[in-house]
C-alpha cells in the first residue's frame, strides 16, 4: 500500500501537474525563487544530460542526419508556425517576446523517458536531443536577436545565459558519468530532473497565476497557438510519416522533438532576459505540454488494448 502511494506521489506527471496547482492557489513563494530559477535549471540541465553520452554522436556520419533532422524539426519547422501564429494574434510586446524564447529554446528532457513510454527509438532521441541542444547555444540567440526586436538587447547576455545553462552543466554532467559516481547520479536524476522543473513550472505559473483566472482571452489565444504547434504539428508530422513509410520507432521520436519544448528553459530564459510577463507564454505551455504528454500516453495504452 505505502508503495503504491509512494509511486503515485513521485509519479513525473502528479508532480508537475501539482507544480502548476500550487503556482495558481499558492503562489507567494514565487517573487523569491524567480532569481534563482537559472541556478535550479542548471542543475536540472546538469543531471539530465548526465544520461546522454557523447559517444552517441560517433561516428558524425552516422549521427549527422539525426541531428539535422532533429534541429529542422524542433527549429525551423515548429519555431516558424510558432512564430507565424504568434506574430499574426499577439498584440503584447512581452508576450510576444516570450513566445520567442520559446521558439529559441531547445527540446525538453521529457522526450527521452516518453521515447522509452511511447517506443520509440531511444538511440536516435538521445543524439536528436544532445545535437539539438549543442545548436542551441548558436540557435537561441541568433532567433532572440532577430525576432525580438528589442534594440536595448544585448546578445552578450544571451550567450553568458546559452553558457551558464547549456554549455556548464553539459561539461559538468561528463564528470558525472564517470563510473565512480555514475551509479549514484543514476539513482538520484529522476528525482532531481523532476522536482527541479517543477520548481521552475511553479515560479513561471505563481508569477502569473493572474492570467489563468483573471485575462483569460490571454491565455484563450496562447492555448489556441500551442494546441496547433503542438497537437496540429504532432498530427501532420504522424500522417506524412505513415505516407512515406518512415521506420515507426524513428517517427515516434521525430514527433516528440518536433512538438515538445523546454519548459524549464523558456521560462527561465524569459523571466532573465525580459521580465515576468514574458514568462506568461511559459507557464501556459507547460500545462499544455503537460496535456499532450499525458494525450500521447493515454494514445499509446489504448493501442495496447485494443
Amino acid at each position: 500500500m505505502l508503495n503504491q502511494i509512494y509511486k503515485i506521489l513521485f509519479n513525473r506527471n502528479i508532480i508537475l501537474i501539482g507544480a502548476i496547482i500550487l503556482g495558481m492557489s499558492v503562489g507567494g513563494f514565487s517573487d523569491t525563487l524567480k532569481d534563482f530559477n537559472i541556478y535550479i535549471l542548471a542543475i536540472v540541465m546538469t543531471f539530465s544530460t548526465s544520461g546522454i553520452s557523447a559517444k552517441g554522436l560517433l561516428p558524425v556520419s552516422r549521427s549527422a542526419k539525426t541531428i539535422g533532422v532533429s534541429v529542422f524539426l524542433g527549429y525551423f519547422v515548429f519555431s516558424a508556425v510558432l512564430l507565424a501564429l504568434s506574430w499574426f494574434f499577439i498584440d503584447d510586446t512581452y508576450l510576444f517576446y516570450g513566445m520567442v524564447i520559446i521558439a529559441a529554446s531547445p527540446p525538453g528532457v521529457a522526450v527521452i523517458p516518453f521515447t522509452h513510454i511511447l517506443k520509440g527509438d531511444m538511440n536516435y532521441t538521445m543524439v536528436g536531443t544532445l545535437g539539438t541542444y549543442l545548436a542551441s547555444v548558436v540557435m537561441a540567440p541568433l532567433i532572440i536577436s532577430v525576432f525580438s526586436g528589442s534594440g536595448s538587447l544585448n546578445p552578450m547576455q544571451l550567450v553568458v545565459i546559452m553558457i551558464k545553462i547549456i554549455v556548464v552543466p553539459f561539461l559538468i554532467s561528463r564528470l558525472l558519468r564517470h563510473k565512480t559516481v555514475y551509479q549514484s547520479i543514476v539513482k538520484i536524476r529522476g528525482r532531481v530532473v523532476d522536482f527541479g522543473f517543477a520548481l521552475i513550472i511553479y515560479t513561471a505559473v505563481g508569477l502569473n497565476r493572474s492570467v489563468f483566472f483573471e485575462n483569460f482571452e490571454v491565455l484563450a489565444v496562447l492555448s489556441i497557438i500551442f494546441i496547433i504547434s503542438m497537437f496540429g504539428l504532432g498530427g501532420i508530422h504522424k500522417y506524412l510519416s505513415n505516407r512515406i513509410k518512415t521506420n515507426k520507432k524513428i517517427a515516434i521520436s521525430q514527433n516528440l522533438l518536433l512538438t515538445i519544448k523546454s519548459s524549464g528553459f523558456t521560462a527561465s530564459a524569459s523571466l532573465a532576459i525580459f521580465g515576468k510577463e514574458a514568462a506568461v507564454p511559459s507557464a501556459v505551455m507547460a500545462v499544455l505540454v503537460l496535456v499532450y504528454l499525458l494525450y500521447l500516453s493515454l494514445i499509446n495504452e489504448l493501442k495496447k488494448r485494443f
